[in-house]
């Protein structure tokens, strides 16, 4: 029974549960596109994840006082699952942005090679000048470039 007379536990998790709610209305004022699953997603606006350390945190010192060490440790954890939430896992997500383009370029790639042997001799010419996207001047200094951090880490190690 004291589980349910938790108010720091009741905070964040109410808090929890509003942040992932109101994505759905602001995403359709935003977008004009009702997605009730956003409520079961990660991302978006607000962070879930922040609502429920910040409002732990604020319940925490509301109900043991700004100067306790409850509060501290409280405070420290909203710190970093705040910082992780704007720096490391943005950074996933700008990663898996960037997957979902390779993937669909090689799924593009793939499509493109089982016509290969149908195509004219000038066709396939025209393409492999797009594939190889080097021009010589760019290779050559990518090799002097592998050269030149190879022999500065071997002095340095």
């Amino acid at each position: 029974m004291e589980l349910f007379s938790n108010f720091p536990l009741w905070a964040a998790l109410t808090a929890i549960v509003f942040a992932q709610v109101v994505k759905i209305p602001i995403q359709f004022i935003a977008s004009r596109h009702f997605n009730p699953g956003l409520a079961f997603s990660t991302g978006g606006m607000p962070s879930s994840h922040s609502a429920a350390v910040t409002a732990l945190a604020t319940a925490v010192g509301l109900q043991e006082g700004l100067n306790s060490n409850m509060f501290a440790i409280a405070c420290v954890l909203a710190i970093i699952v705040m910082f992780d939430a704007t720096g490391v896992r943005r950074q996933a997500g700008e990663q898996a942005i960037l997957l979902n383009k390779l993937a669909k370029d090689f799924t593009h790639m793939v499509e493109e090679a089982r016509v290969w042997s149908k195509k004219a001799e000038y066709e396939k010419r025209e393409e492999l000048k797009e594939l190889l996207g080097h021009q010589p001047i760019e290779v050559f200094f990518g090799g002097v470039t592998g050269v030149l951090i190879s022999i500065i880490l071997f002095s340095f190690i």
